[in-house]
């Protein structure tokens, strides 16, 4: 598979932060702005993949581009940043919780395959995609009230779609839960622009 077919590949599924390298966690870049409370501030890319992570290894308040920590084994988003100014990767990790989550993300929250049983704690509204599929959700009470791009709650223990979005700017994705949804009841708790998949 040549280079760029690879590439195209990655940015297809979503996987940027396969190209990029991780940071060490104890190494703080002197680009970072240290705030009074201990927080950071970082102009660009935050990338915490694949450390073998329990917990994030410093406070950020805002980060401008996209902040990385997926592949880890967080059990919490304890130090998160407050504000994400391009996508947030918190997925493949053993969260049972959003709490300590991003208030405002410009970009795309991707925390599927963990363990929530909540959405409490997410963003109150996201600018791109929402992918909280594959975890353990009994219910979609904490969701963000708008998402701009997909909403995806597929392959959770659903029986309820209260909670979901008030607005979904794409498509909206609930199959494989506990209850098969219908389109009518979808479009009861949310306004779809796109597609229903149930």
């Amino acid at each position: 598979m040549s280079y760029l077919i690879y590439l195209n590949r990655l940015l297809s599924e979503s996987k940027i932060s396969d190209l990029l390298v991780p940071m060490r966690p104890d190494e703080v870049p002197y680009s970072w702005s240290k705030n009074s409370d201990g927080s950071y501030d970082v102009q660009g890319d935050v990338n915490l993949s694949g450390q073998k992570l329990t917990k994030l290894p410093w406070k950020f308040n805002k980060v401008s581009g996209n902040f990385y920590c997926s592949h880890n084994r967080l059990t919490s988003l304890e130090g998160a940043p407050e504000e994400v100014g391009g996508n947030f990767y918190c997925y493949n990790n053993q969260l049972t919780s959003l709490e300590g989550a991003p208030k405002e993300v410009s970009g795309d929250f991707y925390c599927y395959r963990n363990r929530l049983t909540s959405l409490e704690g997410a963003p109150e509204k996201v600018s791109g995609y929402f992918d909280c599929s594959d975890n353990q959700l009994t219910s979609l009470e904490g969701a963000p009230e708008k998402v701009s791009g997909y909403f995806d709650c597929s392959d959770n223990q659903l029986t309820s779609l209260e909670g979901a979005p008030k607005e979904v700017g794409g498509n909206f994705s609930c199959h494989d839960n506990k209850v098969k949804f219908t389109e009518d009841e979808v479009r009861k708790v949310c306004k779809v622009k796109g597609r229903i998949r149930t």
